[in-house]
């Protein structure tokens, strides 16, 4: 008489061969389960790292004045340019990532218009400006009765005008680390073709353009451009100059481009008026100083 399973259940062979195959794939289960765990823990250390890291990282780049990481240009270390004729620029070093701007000096206000200007190449406000008295200013600076310092500044970028802003601001900027006595050239030759304000601008290859036929021309000059490799150190510069007292002088609250000093005294009159400009450099100077008289230049028409 059949007992147990019967006859026709799985023989103890079967069942061996069956328990084994359990076993087997326990084992499996649990080897997937061993590395899904070591995978979770490995992953969840090298999150921990990246975050470790980030924190780091946020800390050396809020250690950076103004979030200033990379170099500016050459011959700039005051933030601004500094033009002791029209055709001659002061050499300094550039300003590493991370270090503080160097004002410039001046010792000789008895005698001299230390003339600083905070500008953005796209404020129709600054060209007037610049078109009004840049000939009267090049005839102080070429008669060694002034001193020119130009800050171009990022201040109207919006991402409505394709950057121009910046752009422009950046190429004079390449200027000054390459080509830094055809500054001021090129600074007027981008008034003169300066866009409306709010549009997009003018493309990279005009700027260059323009560049070009101010006598500025080479390789490195459209690398520069074109890389708009200057834009970290310009925006970490206007945050300076919109945030911070502004150096030589008693500005503590930034209102706009342009802002124009003199020996420490901003000037807030007419930008299409010459004379009342040359006057107010002359209050700013010692009584013995002349200063050339002035010849208006009219404002382009836009």
């Amino acid at each position: 008489m059949a007992t147990g399973r019967g006859a026709n259940g799985p023989s103890k062979k079967d069942r061996r061969e069956a328990a084994r195959e359990h076993a087997r794939l326990m084992r499996e289960e649990a080897a997937k389960k061993a590395r899904r765990r070591k995978w979770w823990i490995q992953g969840s250390v090298a999150v921990v790292i990246v975050a470790v890291l980030a924190v780091v990282a946020l800390v050396i780049v809020n250690s950076i004045p103004q979030g200033q990481t990379s170099a500016g240009p050459k011959n700039m270390i005051s933030d601004g340019i500094v033009l002791t004729s029209s055709t001659k620029a002061v050499r300094t070093p550039a300003l590493a990532a991370g270090e503080k701007p160097t004002p410039t000096t001046q010792s000789d206000t008895s005698s001299k218009a230390y003339i600083t200007l905070y500008e953005d190449l796209q404020c129709p406000y600054c060209q007037q400006f610049e078109q009004t008295n840049m000939t009267q200013i090049t005839q102080w600076l070429d008669s060694g009765l002034a001193q020119l310092e130009v800050h171009p500044l990022n201040y109207l970028t919006s991402p409505a005008n394709g950057g121009y802003a910046l752009r422009a601001a950046n190429a004079v900027s390449c200027v000054a680390n390459y080509d830094p006595d055809k500054f001021l050239a090129v600074n007027s030759a981008l008034y003169a073709k300066q866009p409306q304000e709010g549009t997009g601008g003018l493309p990279n290859s005009q700027i260059l353009s323009i560049l070009k036929s101010a006598g500025v021309s080479s390789s490195s000059i459209t690398k520069c451009v074109n890389n708009t490799r200057y834009s970290n150190w310009l925006n970490a510069a206007t945050k300076r100059a919109t945030t911070q007292k502004l150096p030589n002088s008693d500005v503590t609250t930034f209102g706009g481009t342009p802002t124009v000093i003199v020996n420490g005294q901003q000037y807030k009159g007419s930008l299409t008026d010459a004379s009342a400009f040359s006057s107010f450099v002359q209050s700013t100077v010692g009584s013995s100083t002349s200063t050339p008289t002035p010849t208006p230049t009219p404002t382009a028409t836009q």
